[in-house]
């Protein structure tokens, strides 16, 4: 088997069980990018520091994730996507062991910006690996599958976290969220010597000063949000946030001169392509910032536990479960691009019947009215998200995926960190019923930027 081929298809049974171990890689990546949602006011209480904290457990995750997330393509590209993807499990596990083992706020932070960094590494590889292990109808069942579990992953990390911080196994409380990681990261390297390994045909170099760009860039929109009062956002956060868009500017300028960038030129040739980052953008920033603004007011506001809040977020997961297995299965193939705009239209109902739930609570009490809203916006997540990879990734060429890849996994955690930061700092203005609510109206907006930009999409 030559490294360079980019399909090396392999025996029925092997790549089925490879493309467990990538998919299962895959959701333990993501769902830690929310596992800390609902037990990071344990975690404040236990670690001390600021509130402001309870939004960089997650922060700190996400934003290396998103800035590297083309590197970590790229680096597949050139030194092979199996040994990138083992690499950053390995990473990623002894980061989640050190994550459970620390003794203040601080070195938490620190390691979960490693545990981005390795989950970087990890994810990107799945497109690539997967092209190169299916042929014919059976990539597009395969990456069909790759939107669901993101899906699934990113919502049942709260659920996951907050049974786990309430079991309290063996006293360890929250530091349970991180050590689950150990034993599925031992099933995923179990597995990964199933797959083929696998390069780009022609190995592209890497773009160090195009990655620090990025980094800088986005790191300098995104501080000034986190823990911020939105309403009055001092001058020296504004100036900042206006250097981070000059200098995001500035990567788009070198990235169309530099002779070795990380973004395939090609995938803007295609209107449908950038519509699709920022579809992908405004739908997560969506979904993980309402997450995070529904546990915090069941915790903060009625005074629920951890288990509670947690569990309150099952309707949003089943269905999710149930309307992606749908999707996936029947609705794609049956009705194609039309179910995007339904399943954003079912996930914009179930936001204004969170906006009526909270404007109906009682302050202090259980909003029992908004676990059937929660329902609505996991079925019209899973409506959206297979038939949304689906046509994203369907044109994609070989030397496209790891730049493509990594880019459109970028822009998720992007949104993931934009939609904490905003919608979070939103809730926490007065982490009451009423900026619940007006979260809720400002994920609505972002909805309606999702259904426009998912419209060129659908019209490539």
């Amino acid at each position: 088997m030559t490294l360079d081929r980019t399909a090396v298809v392999t025996p029925y049974r092997r790549r089925w069980s490879a493309l467990a171990a990538l998919l299962l890689g895959e959701a333990m990546n993501l769902l830690d990018a929310t596992v800390v949602q609902v037990a990071a006011p344990a975690v404040h209480a236990d670690l001390g520091g600021p509130v402001s904290d309870v939004q960089w457990f997650g922060t700190a995750y996400t934003l290396p994730f998103a800035v590297l997330l083309l590197t970590g393509g790229r680096l597949g590209d050139i030194a092979g996507r199996r040994r990138m993807f083992v690499l950053g499990v390995t990473v990623f596990t002894a980061a989640s062991v050190a994550c459970a083992l620390a003794p203040s706020a601080g070195p938490l932070i620190a390691c979960r910006a490693v545990q981005g960094a390795a989950a970087a590494l990890v994810v990107p590889q799945t497109i690539g690996l997967i092209k190169a292990m299916f042929a014919g109808e059976e990539t597009a069942k395969a990456l069909g599958s790759i939107g669901p579990v993101m899906g699934l992953a990113a919502v049942c990390g709260p659920v996951v976290g907050g049974v786990l911080t309430h079991a309290d196994l063996f006293g360890s409380s929250w530091r349970a969220a991180f050590l689950v990681n150990v034993p599925v990261a031992a099933v995923v390297l179990a597995l990964a010597p199933l797959l083929p390994e696998n390069r780009a045909p022609h190995r592209p170099a890497l773009d160090w000063p195009g990655t620090a760009l990025a980094a800088l860039g986005t790191g300098l929109v995104v501080y000034p949000l986190i823990g911020a009062d939105l309403r009055h956002l001092p001058p020296r956060d504004w100036a900042l946030t206006a250097a981070g868009l000059l200098v995001l500017a500035g990567f788009a300028l070198q990235q169309r001169r530099s002779a070795r960038p990380l973004l395939e030129p090609s995938l803007f040739t295609r209107r449908g392509f950038p519509a699709a980052l920022v579809t992908s953008t405004a739908f997560f920033a969506v979904t993980n910032g309402l997450s995070i603004v529904v546990v915090l007011q069941l915790q903060l506001d009625a005074g629920t536990g951890t288990l509670a809040a947690g569990l309150s977020l099952l309707p949003w997961s089943a269905g999710l479960a149930v309307a992606s297995w749908l999707a996936g299965s029947r609705l794609v193939r049956r009705y194609g691009r039309r179910v995007m705009p339904y399943g954003l239209g079912v996930l914009l109902a179930g936001l204004l019947a969170a906006v009526a739930a909270y404007g109906t609570a009682a302050p202090g009490r259980y909003p029992v009215a908004l676990l059937p809203a929660l329902a609505l916006v996991g079925l019209g997540a899973g409506l959206f998200t297979p038939a949304f990879f689906t046509l994203a990734l369907a044109p994609l060429r070989p030397h496209e995926i790891g730049s493509a890849a990594g880019l459109l996994n970028a822009v998720q955690q992007l949104g993931a960190t934009l939609g904490i930061a905003l919608l979070g700092s939103v809730y926490l203005t007065g982490a009451d019923l009423g900026t619940a609510r007006t979260a809720c109206w400002a994920a609505t907006a972002l909805v309606g930027v999702a259904w426009a930009a998912s419209s060129r999409v659908a019209a490539e």
